[in-house]
Protein backbone atom coordinates (compact mmCIF):
# COMPACT_ATOMS: atom_id res chain seq x y z
CA UNK A 1 0.00 0.00 0.00
CA UNK A 2 1.31 3.31 -1.44
CA UNK A 3 0.34 6.97 0.71
CA UNK A 4 -1.12 9.21 -0.53
CA UNK A 5 -0.55 12.82 -0.86
CA UNK A 6 -1.57 15.40 1.93
CA UNK A 7 -4.23 17.69 1.09
CA UNK A 8 -5.97 15.36 -1.46
CA UNK A 9 -9.75 16.55 -2.28
CA UNK A 10 -12.76 14.05 -1.38
CA UNK A 11 -15.41 15.13 -3.94
CA UNK A 12 -19.03 14.90 -2.92
CA UNK A 13 -19.76 10.93 -5.83
CA UNK A 14 -17.79 9.64 -2.38
CA UNK A 15 -20.21 11.82 0.08
CA UNK A 16 -20.99 8.73 2.32
CA UNK A 17 -17.07 7.79 2.49
CA UNK A 18 -15.19 9.55 5.69
CA UNK A 19 -12.35 10.59 5.13
CA UNK A 20 -10.41 8.70 7.87
CA UNK A 21 -11.41 5.69 5.78
CA UNK A 22 -8.64 6.27 2.63
CA UNK A 23 -5.29 5.30 4.37
CA UNK A 24 -3.46 4.47 0.92
CA UNK A 25 -3.77 3.54 -2.68
CA UNK A 26 -2.90 -0.28 -4.44
CA UNK A 27 -1.97 -1.46 -7.86
CA UNK A 28 -4.44 -0.81 -10.52
CA UNK A 29 -4.82 -4.79 -11.25
CA UNK A 30 -8.50 -5.45 -10.54
CA UNK A 31 -11.29 -4.97 -13.11
CA UNK A 32 -13.38 -1.75 -12.47
CA UNK A 33 -16.95 -2.05 -10.99
CA UNK A 34 -19.25 0.94 -10.05
CA UNK A 35 -18.30 2.80 -6.50
CA UNK A 36 -14.82 1.86 -6.92
CA UNK A 37 -12.83 4.68 -5.36
CA UNK A 38 -9.87 5.77 -7.30
CA UNK A 39 -6.78 8.13 -6.59
CA UNK A 40 -5.76 9.64 -9.66
CA UNK A 41 -4.43 13.08 -10.59
CA UNK A 42 -5.46 15.93 -12.56
CA UNK A 43 -3.32 15.71 -16.31
CA UNK A 44 -5.78 18.07 -18.40
CA UNK A 45 -8.46 20.58 -17.75
CA UNK A 46 -11.53 19.88 -19.90
CA UNK A 47 -14.71 21.01 -19.45
CA UNK A 48 -14.97 20.80 -15.80
CA UNK A 49 -12.82 22.99 -13.89
CA UNK A 50 -13.51 21.82 -10.37
CA UNK A 51 -14.47 19.85 -8.54
CA UNK A 52 -17.95 19.68 -5.91
CA UNK A 53 -17.02 18.23 -1.91
CA UNK A 54 -18.97 16.75 0.15
CA UNK A 55 -20.58 20.27 1.88
CA UNK A 56 -21.61 21.72 -1.70
CA UNK A 57 -17.80 23.97 -1.22
CA UNK A 58 -16.46 24.03 -5.24
CA UNK A 59 -12.84 23.66 -5.14
CA UNK A 60 -10.86 24.68 -8.51
CA UNK A 61 -8.59 21.95 -10.07
CA UNK A 62 -5.53 22.08 -12.07
CA UNK A 63 -3.20 20.10 -13.76
CA UNK A 64 -1.48 17.93 -10.83
CA UNK A 65 -4.75 18.34 -8.46
CA UNK A 66 -4.57 15.31 -6.45
CA UNK A 67 -8.16 13.73 -5.55
CA UNK A 68 -10.26 10.49 -4.76
CA UNK A 69 -12.57 9.99 -7.72
CA UNK A 70 -15.73 7.51 -8.15
CA UNK A 71 -16.02 4.86 -10.84
CA UNK A 72 -19.56 5.41 -12.21
CA UNK A 73 -21.52 5.64 -15.51
CA UNK A 74 -23.64 9.09 -16.84
CA UNK A 75 -26.03 9.66 -18.69
CA UNK A 76 -26.31 13.42 -19.74
CA UNK A 77 -27.28 14.71 -23.03
CA UNK A 78 -26.31 18.23 -22.66
CA UNK A 79 -22.70 16.85 -21.39
CA UNK A 80 -21.51 13.58 -21.91
CA UNK A 81 -22.51 10.18 -22.12
CA UNK A 82 -19.68 7.80 -20.03
CA UNK A 83 -19.50 4.36 -18.85
CA UNK A 84 -16.99 2.69 -16.55
CA UNK A 85 -14.11 1.13 -18.75
CA UNK A 86 -12.55 -2.04 -18.68
CA UNK A 87 -9.43 -0.88 -17.19
CA UNK A 88 -7.72 1.69 -15.45
CA UNK A 89 -4.45 1.54 -16.96
CA UNK A 90 -4.71 4.59 -19.49
CA UNK A 91 -5.89 8.14 -18.53
CA UNK A 92 -9.84 8.32 -17.90
CA UNK A 93 -12.22 11.27 -18.21
CA UNK A 94 -13.72 13.37 -15.34
CA UNK A 95 -17.63 13.03 -15.86
CA UNK A 96 -18.99 15.14 -13.61
CA UNK A 97 -18.02 17.97 -10.84
CA UNK A 98 -18.77 15.55 -8.66
CA UNK A 99 -15.86 13.18 -9.26
CA UNK A 100 -17.50 10.60 -10.76
CA UNK A 101 -15.34 9.35 -13.48
CA UNK A 102 -15.05 6.69 -16.93
CA UNK A 103 -14.71 6.91 -19.98
CA UNK A 104 -16.88 9.49 -22.38
CA UNK A 105 -18.73 7.20 -25.24
CA UNK A 106 -20.42 10.35 -26.53
CA UNK A 107 -20.74 14.32 -25.74
CA UNK A 108 -23.08 17.36 -26.56
CA UNK A 109 -21.44 19.94 -29.19
CA UNK A 110 -22.26 22.08 -26.51
CA UNK A 111 -19.76 20.94 -24.25
CA UNK A 112 -15.20 20.54 -24.98
CA UNK A 113 -13.96 17.56 -24.33
CA UNK A 114 -13.31 16.09 -20.78
CA UNK A 115 -10.91 16.96 -17.95
CA UNK A 116 -8.29 13.96 -18.51
CA UNK A 117 -7.56 12.04 -15.04
CA UNK A 118 -4.41 9.69 -14.37
CA UNK A 119 -5.58 6.70 -11.89
CA UNK A 120 -2.78 5.99 -9.76
CA UNK A 121 -4.54 3.26 -7.88
CA UNK A 122 -6.94 2.15 -5.94
CA UNK A 123 -7.87 3.76 -2.50
CA UNK A 124 -7.63 1.81 0.17
CA UNK A 125 -8.75 1.43 3.75
CA UNK A 126 -5.53 0.28 6.69
CA UNK A 127 -6.12 -2.93 5.80
CA UNK A 128 -5.33 -2.81 2.17
CA UNK A 129 -8.71 -3.24 1.24
CA UNK A 130 -9.87 -1.30 -1.89
CA UNK A 131 -12.81 1.05 -1.14
CA UNK A 132 -16.51 0.98 -2.81
CA UNK A 133 -18.90 3.59 -1.98
CA UNK A 134 -21.31 1.17 -1.87
CA UNK A 135 -20.22 -0.12 1.52
CA UNK A 136 -20.45 3.11 2.78
CA UNK A 137 -24.62 3.71 2.68
CA UNK A 138 -26.00 5.83 5.27
CA UNK A 139 -29.58 5.05 4.44
CA UNK A 140 -30.80 2.34 7.19
CA UNK A 141 -34.28 2.70 7.30
CA UNK A 142 -35.90 1.27 10.28
CA UNK A 143 -38.72 -0.73 8.84
CA UNK A 144 -38.70 -3.04 6.38
CA UNK A 145 -42.06 -2.57 5.00
CA UNK A 146 -44.38 0.12 3.71
CA UNK A 147 -47.14 0.83 6.32
CA UNK A 148 -50.30 3.00 4.77
CA UNK A 149 -51.40 5.94 4.53
CA UNK A 150 -47.88 7.18 4.20
CA UNK A 151 -46.45 10.24 3.20
CA UNK A 152 -47.69 12.44 0.24
CA UNK A 153 -45.21 12.12 -2.68
CA UNK A 154 -45.06 15.35 -5.19
CA UNK A 155 -42.84 13.43 -7.72
CA UNK A 156 -41.37 16.12 -11.08
CA UNK A 157 -40.22 14.64 -13.54
CA UNK A 158 -39.95 15.98 -17.21
CA UNK A 159 -38.75 15.99 -21.11
CA UNK A 160 -35.10 16.12 -20.29
CA UNK A 161 -32.16 17.50 -18.81
CA UNK A 162 -32.47 20.96 -17.88
CA UNK A 163 -35.76 21.33 -18.90
CA UNK A 164 -36.55 22.88 -14.92
CA UNK A 165 -37.58 19.78 -12.64
CA UNK A 166 -35.48 20.51 -9.69
CA UNK A 167 -36.23 24.15 -9.94
CA UNK A 168 -40.21 23.31 -9.89
CA UNK A 169 -39.24 20.65 -7.27
CA UNK A 170 -37.94 23.49 -5.01
CA UNK A 171 -40.85 25.43 -5.59
CA UNK A 172 -43.11 22.66 -4.33
CA UNK A 173 -40.74 22.56 -1.42
CA UNK A 174 -41.08 26.31 -0.78
CA UNK A 175 -44.97 26.34 -1.28
CA UNK A 176 -45.46 23.74 1.37
CA UNK A 177 -43.25 24.91 3.84
CA UNK A 178 -44.76 28.28 3.80
CA UNK A 179 -47.90 26.89 4.97
CA UNK A 180 -46.15 25.04 7.22
CA UNK A 181 -46.02 21.76 6.03
CA UNK A 182 -43.02 19.57 6.99
CA UNK A 183 -41.16 18.30 3.37
CA UNK A 184 -38.45 15.90 3.19
CA UNK A 185 -37.05 16.08 -0.63
CA UNK A 186 -35.08 13.12 -2.29
CA UNK A 187 -33.40 13.20 -6.18
CA UNK A 188 -34.03 9.19 -7.09
CA UNK A 189 -31.71 8.83 -9.99
CA UNK A 190 -28.98 10.84 -11.91
CA UNK A 191 -25.44 11.70 -11.58
CA UNK A 192 -24.18 12.55 -7.86
CA UNK A 193 -24.30 16.28 -7.50
CA UNK A 194 -25.62 18.13 -3.73
CA UNK A 195 -26.83 21.00 -5.81
CA UNK A 196 -29.92 19.60 -6.85
CA UNK A 197 -31.19 18.80 -2.92
CA UNK A 198 -29.31 21.18 -1.30
CA UNK A 199 -31.22 23.69 -3.19
CA UNK A 200 -34.46 21.91 -1.62
CA UNK A 201 -33.16 22.21 1.68
CA UNK A 202 -32.79 25.65 1.27
CA UNK A 203 -36.25 25.73 0.04
CA UNK A 204 -37.42 24.37 3.44
CA UNK A 205 -36.89 20.54 3.20
CA UNK A 206 -35.94 19.03 6.75
CA UNK A 207 -34.20 16.70 5.25
CA UNK A 208 -32.71 16.04 1.33
CA UNK A 209 -31.00 13.04 0.16
CA UNK A 210 -30.34 11.34 -3.12
CA UNK A 211 -28.94 7.85 -4.37
CA UNK A 212 -25.49 8.68 -3.34
CA UNK A 213 -26.53 8.20 0.37
CA UNK A 214 -27.09 4.94 -0.33
CA UNK A 215 -23.24 4.68 -1.88
CA UNK A 216 -24.31 4.82 -5.71
CA UNK A 217 -22.26 7.57 -7.91
CA UNK A 218 -24.99 7.27 -10.21
CA UNK A 219 -28.19 5.30 -11.25
CA UNK A 220 -27.10 4.86 -14.97
CA UNK A 221 -27.41 1.41 -16.27
CA UNK A 222 -27.90 -0.01 -12.72
CA UNK A 223 -30.41 -2.98 -12.72
CA UNK A 224 -34.31 -2.20 -12.58
CA UNK A 225 -34.34 -4.24 -9.14
CA UNK A 226 -31.31 -1.68 -7.70
CA UNK A 227 -32.70 1.28 -9.03
CA UNK A 228 -36.80 0.02 -7.49
CA UNK A 229 -34.50 -0.77 -4.21
CA UNK A 230 -32.85 2.72 -4.20
CA UNK A 231 -36.74 4.09 -4.61
CA UNK A 232 -37.96 2.11 -2.29
CA UNK A 233 -35.32 2.47 1.09
CA UNK A 234 -35.58 6.55 0.23
CA UNK A 235 -39.28 5.50 1.02
CA UNK A 236 -39.08 3.67 3.84
CA UNK A 237 -36.79 6.33 5.49
CA UNK A 238 -38.38 9.54 4.58
CA UNK A 239 -41.91 9.14 4.01
CA UNK A 240 -43.53 7.32 6.67
CA UNK A 241 -45.99 9.98 8.29
CA UNK A 242 -49.14 10.42 6.51
CA UNK A 243 -48.96 14.25 7.41
CA UNK A 244 -45.96 14.93 5.99
CA UNK A 245 -44.80 15.70 2.42
CA UNK A 246 -42.17 13.85 0.19
CA UNK A 247 -41.28 15.77 -2.35
CA UNK A 248 -39.21 14.05 -5.61
CA UNK A 249 -37.40 14.07 -8.40
CA UNK A 250 -36.15 11.94 -11.36
CA UNK A 251 -33.31 13.30 -13.30
CA UNK A 252 -33.50 13.26 -16.92
CA UNK A 253 -36.50 13.01 -19.10
CA UNK A 254 -39.47 10.45 -19.24
CA UNK A 255 -37.41 8.22 -22.41
CA UNK A 256 -34.31 7.62 -20.05
CA UNK A 257 -34.05 4.32 -19.17
CA UNK A 258 -34.11 4.68 -15.24
CA UNK A 259 -36.52 7.05 -15.10
CA UNK A 260 -38.87 4.99 -17.72
CA UNK A 261 -38.63 1.88 -15.13
CA UNK A 262 -39.26 3.62 -12.31
CA UNK A 263 -42.93 5.21 -14.30
CA UNK A 264 -43.61 1.97 -14.98
CA UNK A 265 -43.08 0.51 -11.93
CA UNK A 266 -46.12 -0.36 -9.47
CA UNK A 267 -44.39 0.51 -6.48
CA UNK A 268 -43.73 4.20 -7.76
CA UNK A 269 -47.14 4.66 -9.31
CA UNK A 270 -48.75 4.13 -6.18
CA UNK A 271 -47.08 6.19 -4.57
CA UNK A 272 -48.25 9.70 -6.50
CA UNK A 273 -50.00 12.25 -4.95
CA UNK A 274 -49.48 14.85 -7.61
CA UNK A 275 -47.39 14.28 -10.54
CA UNK A 276 -45.64 17.66 -11.98
CA UNK A 277 -44.27 17.62 -15.79
CA UNK A 278 -41.68 20.06 -16.80
CA UNK A 279 -40.38 21.01 -20.35
CA UNK A 280 -38.47 23.58 -21.91
CA UNK A 281 -40.73 24.44 -24.28
CA UNK A 282 -44.64 24.05 -25.18
CA UNK A 283 -44.22 22.05 -27.82
CA UNK A 284 -42.17 19.33 -25.94
CA UNK A 285 -44.61 19.71 -23.11
CA UNK A 286 -47.17 18.76 -25.48
CA UNK A 287 -45.58 15.91 -26.80
CA UNK A 288 -44.27 14.70 -23.34
CA UNK A 289 -48.21 14.52 -22.44
CA UNK A 290 -48.50 11.94 -25.15
CA UNK A 291 -45.92 9.97 -24.62
CA UNK A 292 -46.87 10.39 -20.55
CA UNK A 293 -50.26 9.29 -21.72
CA UNK A 294 -49.24 6.62 -24.15
CA UNK A 295 -46.46 4.75 -22.88
CA UNK A 296 -47.24 5.15 -19.19
CA UNK A 297 -51.03 6.02 -18.80
CA UNK A 298 -50.09 9.11 -16.58
CA UNK A 299 -51.61 12.46 -16.93
CA UNK A 300 -49.64 14.96 -14.66
CA UNK A 301 -51.21 17.38 -12.08
CA UNK A 302 -49.37 20.56 -13.32
CA UNK A 303 -47.23 21.74 -15.86
CA UNK A 304 -43.60 23.76 -14.92
CA UNK A 305 -40.29 24.14 -16.50
CA UNK A 306 -38.63 26.41 -18.36
CA UNK A 307 -41.79 26.86 -20.57
CA UNK A 308 -43.58 27.90 -17.64
CA UNK A 309 -41.62 31.08 -17.68
CA UNK A 310 -42.72 32.67 -21.27
CA UNK A 311 -46.44 33.82 -21.51
CA UNK A 312 -46.64 32.68 -24.70
CA UNK A 313 -45.41 28.84 -24.44
CA UNK A 314 -48.05 28.94 -21.62
CA UNK A 315 -50.51 30.60 -24.27
CA UNK A 316 -49.57 27.73 -26.42
CA UNK A 317 -50.44 25.26 -23.81
CA UNK A 318 -53.62 26.36 -23.10
CA UNK A 319 -54.86 25.72 -26.35
CA UNK A 320 -53.73 21.81 -26.00
CA UNK A 321 -54.45 21.32 -22.20
CA UNK A 322 -56.27 22.41 -19.25
CA UNK A 323 -53.66 21.44 -17.21
CA UNK A 324 -52.51 23.94 -14.67
CA UNK A 325 -48.85 25.81 -15.37
CA UNK A 326 -46.96 27.00 -12.58
CA UNK A 327 -43.51 29.52 -12.86
CA UNK A 328 -41.11 27.69 -10.60
CA UNK A 329 -39.37 31.25 -10.98
CA UNK A 330 -41.77 33.51 -10.24
CA UNK A 331 -44.48 31.62 -8.35
CA UNK A 332 -47.77 32.21 -6.93
CA UNK A 333 -47.26 30.37 -3.70
CA UNK A 334 -50.96 30.07 -2.87
CA UNK A 335 -52.32 28.60 -5.95
CA UNK A 336 -49.22 26.30 -6.24
CA UNK A 337 -49.99 25.47 -2.41
CA UNK A 338 -53.64 24.57 -3.71
CA UNK A 339 -52.76 22.62 -6.54
CA UNK A 340 -49.82 20.28 -4.01
CA UNK A 341 -52.89 20.01 -1.24
CA UNK A 342 -56.01 19.03 -2.66
CA UNK A 343 -56.91 15.74 -3.19
CA UNK A 344 -55.90 14.17 -6.72
CA UNK A 345 -58.26 15.21 -9.62
CA UNK A 346 -57.05 13.92 -13.40
CA UNK A 347 -56.97 17.07 -15.72
CA UNK A 348 -57.28 16.03 -19.40
CA UNK A 349 -55.82 17.35 -22.65
CA UNK A 350 -58.43 19.35 -24.85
Amino acid sequence: MKKLDKGFRIPSAAYTLPRKAVKGYTDLDKKPEIGDVVYGEVLSIGQHNSLENGEGRIHTIHPGTKAVFVLGNRYAPDYYEGLIPNSLNVEIDLLARSGVIGTVLSKSGKVISPTKIKPLGYACDKSGNILNTKNFNIIKPKVTEKKSPRAKMILAIGTAMNSGKSAAATACVYSLTTYDKEVRASKVTGTASLKDILSMNDAGAEYFSDFSFLGYPSTYMLKESEVEDVFNKLDLKYANNKDKYWVVEFADGINQRETAMLLRSEEVRKRIHKLIFCAADSFGAIGGLEILKRKFDLVPDAISGVCSSSPLHIKELSEYTDIPVFNSLDMDVKELYKILSTPRKRSKSK
